[in-house]
């Protein structure tokens, strides 16, 4: 096909940063120069027709290749007021050199552009011409230009449609002059199709995006209307019942800055009020930094009671509450009489720290420890709080849980401090040694600085996180076993062992503390029933055998209640009295006859081969007798056998007692030729009861050289200690719980190792005047002591 390009000479009309295609009717400002100077200098050449110009886009001072020939369809006033003329694009004009002519403006000389569009359209382009009508309407009607809509579904030409983007606003200048400079109609619709859906992709996602941002500041908009409607009602509400708006107890910050707080404690809590005006309402933090702030306020921060320091007034007060333990009481009455000094000569406090004490009372179940932490706060003029320790597992208990968790609470110690209501209660750690330990922790760990004297006075609880000084609170722990406490701990402890009671003391302590309290429960009084000392003595001595004294208040309690029960019914009238002898019709028989009130003939040391030991278990002291018996040479096996379910350490006390009789038999005169031929069997009863220790070796020898001479073990004798190899006595624990042990079991000779002598100390008079204790060295004395003149010989007996 021949070309039908014209060739035309035509002002130049720049369009700074704006294009103008072919078929699109656009206002020009004519107060520019260059415009109106375009235009005159058209209107001169113009003649009869209508002025020409060349729109050329110019960017960056730059001339684009390509400019568009318009025809002035009109001049005349903008709507602003400005002069001004109406341009319609007509067709592509390929710019070409400069020429001269009219007027001031430039001139060029241009070549029209013949665009070829295949008719009838190939399917591809048919296809491209339906997507671009489509995005275009969809375009439109979002943005609610209906009337344009049927305009632009009439544009048939593939050209004019394409050009007809160039009233796109959205398109740059960049992108409209390569429209423009695209000479090929089907490739300038398609660059017009992909910016279209382009534009649409992004304008979905704004709209999407803005539909989130809305929505969400619709939400933040009825959350705060509707808060404020609450507080309205709240309002309402305070009114109808009497208070005042901003009440105190709604103001925490009020209520800190009211508050006697230390200064490091206010500044923490002032910050965590900066933190709860800050938060929402419905925030959790929130509701954690107010549970904080009502802990931090609760405590007693300088809250004090001043110890009573009259020391014979606190002295019998404790001796009016508590028979016996008098190293306790010397403990306390020491602990007043010092601090009642430093107070007087201004040493209260030294280096930050007050004079707490830590004290641990270690003794058998019943003997007094817990009620003894009352009696000592109530000598002292001070609060009492106990603390439950048996059973925890959880460090946390202790030291608190991280505010982070939900449910998170102070530790047991500062909960104790705020039930006390002030900072120096008497705290009693009851049950230290069943604190247990797993993978949540260990507790006892935990209490090392709760308990130390020089780390105490700046305790950090987790839940706190600010510093509590202990060091002004007495503590109080109690134990049954010692060894159960891990010696870290211990080391931080004054230890007071309390070893259990005289048959004595407990007559005094049913006598003036668990008859009155039982006689209460029971609903009786002291004149309708009389319990007489002999009686107590028999309760006390046979029908109970124990360190403390809780078996025996629970048989006064079974006495009376059988009296009360025989009373309503009619069999027994008031006042009556109980003495010894009724003790049987009304509770049956004794459990605990002694071995001495038994007939010489049933006693177990009766026969040779049976020694009386003494032991200490978690109830206190103990008798334990052994049984050593020698197998039929013919029918039992030679070696030693061990049966009581024992320890290793007794199993090895046994070997050596064996080692050391097969040794020196022969000097002690005893047939050791049998213990070698014949199998030995040793035994413990109460073989249910776990046993271990070394102090049964004495013990085990003696029982031995008794079967083997043939010679019994006297019946009032009993003894412990650790025997060696060579026969020396070595020295073993508790003694003062075993020493108790005997005089309960009616025992009257006691043999124990001469290095424990100086613990006859800590025994009471009373005890060791029904006693006749022996401290030995070794072995011979031993036998010498315990084995009764031989009737006859084990030799002449085979």
């Amino acid at each position: 096909m021949a070309s039908t390009s014209v060739t035309l000479t035509l002002p130049v009309l720049p369009l700074d940063d704006e294009v103008v295609l072919p078929g699109m009717v656009v206002p020009l400002d004519l107060s520019d120069a260059e415009v109106r100077a375009a235009v005159e200098a058209a209107q001169a050449a113009a003649g009869s027709g209508k002025p020409q110009v060349l729109l050329v886009p110019r960017v960056d001072g730059t001339y684009a290749g390509i400019g568009v020939l318009g025809t002035v369809e009109q001049v005349g006033r903008l709507s602003d007021g400005d002069p001004g003329a109406l341009i319609r694009g007509r067709g592509r004009v390929r710019i070409g050199a400069g020429t001269t002519g009219p007027g001031a403006a430039l001139w060029v000389e241009g070549e029209t552009v013949d665009e070829q569009v295949p008719d009838p359209l190939p399917g591809a382009v048919a296809e491209l011409v339906k997507e671009y009508k489509a995005l275009a309407t969809s375009w439109l009607k979002k943005r609610g230009a209906w009337q344009v809509v049927d305009r632009v579904q009439q544009i048939e030409g593939v050209s004019a449609l394409a050009d007809n983007s160039g009233y796109s606003p959205f398109l740059t200048v960049a992108q409209k002059v390569e429209l423009l400079e695209a000479i090929d109609p089907v490739a300038r619709l398609r660059l017009a199709v992909k910016a279209l859906s382009d534009h649409l992709a992004e304008q979905d996602v704004a709209e999407a995006i803005a539909k989130d941002v809305q929505d969400g500041v619709d939400k933040q908009q009825r959350e705060f209307l509707l808060r404020r409607q609450l507080e309205a009602v709240r309002k309402e509400l305070r009114e109808l019942g009497g208070e005042k708006e901003g009440e105190e107890s709604d103001d925490y910050r009020a209520r800190v800055e009211a508050a006697d707080l230390p200064e490091k404690v206010r500044e923490a809590a002032l910050k965590e009020v900066d933190k709860l005006e800050r938060a929402s309402d419905q925030s959790p933090e929130g509701s954690w930094i107010r549970t904080w702030l009502d802990t931090v306020l609760e405590l007693p921060w300088n809250e004090r009671t001043e110890d009573a320091y009259d020391i014979r007034g606190a002295r019998a007060v404790l001796d009016a509450e508590h028979a016996g333990l008098s190293d306790v009481k010397d403990r306390i009455t020491e602990y007043l009489a010092v601090r009642k000094r430093r107070g007087e000569r201004g040493m209260g406090v030294i280096g930050g720290r007050r004079g707490g004490a830590v004290l641990a009372l270690v003794g058998p179940p019943g003997v007094g420890k817990t009620s003894l932490g009352e009696s000592v706060a109530h000598a002292m003029g001070r609060t009492f709080v106990r603390v439950a320790l048996g059973g925890v597992r959880d460090e946390a208990e202790i030291r608190g849980h991280r505010r982070t968790y939900v449910g998170a609470l102070p530790g047991r110690i500062v909960r104790a401090i705020k039930e006390a209501g002030s900072m120096n209660p008497v705290v009693l750690l009851d049950e230290i040694d069943k604190v247990g330990s797993d993978f949540r922790g260990d507790p006892a760990a935990a209490l090392l600085e709760v308990l130390d004297p020089a780390q105490n006075h700046t305790f950090r609880d987790h839940y706190l996180e600010v510093e509590l000084d202990l060091s002004d609170v007495v503590f109080l722990a109690t134990a049954n076993v010692l060894e159960a406490i891990p010696e870290a701990l211990a080391d931080r402890m004054d230890i007071v062992r309390l070893d259990g009671y005289t048959e004595d003391e407990k007559i005094v302590i049913a006598r003036d503390h668990l008859l009155p309290r039982q006689l209460e429960r029971a609903g009786l009084t002291a004149g309708e029933v009389v319990l007489e000392d002999e009686a107590l003595r028999r309760l006390a001595g046979e029908y109970t055998r124990e360190a403390g004294v809780r078996t025996l208040e629970r048989s006064i309690a079974r006495l009376l209640r059988k009296v009360a029960a025989q009373h309503e019914l009619g069999e027994r009238a008031f006042p009556f009295t109980i003495g010894a002898g009724e003790l049987r019709g009304l509770i049956g028989r004794p459990h605990h006859v002694p071995e001495s009130a038994q007939d010489p003939a049933e006693r177990r040391t009766a026969v040779p081969g049976v020694a009386t030991g003494l032991a200490v278990t978690g109830a206190g002291g103990d008798v334990l007798y052994v049984e050593a018996s020698l197998a039929d040479p013919e029918t039992g096996a030679a070696g030693l056998t061990l049966t009581g379910q024992l320890g290793d350490v007794m199993k090895e006390s046994a070997q050596i007692a064996l080692s050391f009789l097969r040794s020196h038999g022969a000097e002690l005169e005893l047939p050791v030729a049998d213990l070698k031929d014949r199998g030995v069997h040793i035994h413990f009863p109460a073989g249910a009861v776990p046993k271990d220790g070394p102090s049964a070796g004495i013990t085990m020898t003696t029982a031995l050289a008794s079967l083997l001479s043939g010679r019994q073990v006297r019946t009032d004798v009993a003894m412990t200690g650790e025997v060696s190899l060579t026969g020396r006595v070595l020295p073993i624990g508790g003694v003062k719980q075993k020493l108790l042990a005997a005089h309960r079991a009616g025992l009257t000779t006691v043999i124990i190792p001469k290095r424990n002598e100086a613990d006859l100390d800590d025994v009471p008079a009373e005890v060791l005047e029904g006693l006749e204790v022996h401290p030995v060295t070794d072995v011979r004395q031993v036998l010498e002591l315990a084995l009764a003149p031989a009737v006859v010989s084990y030799t002449e007996a085979a």
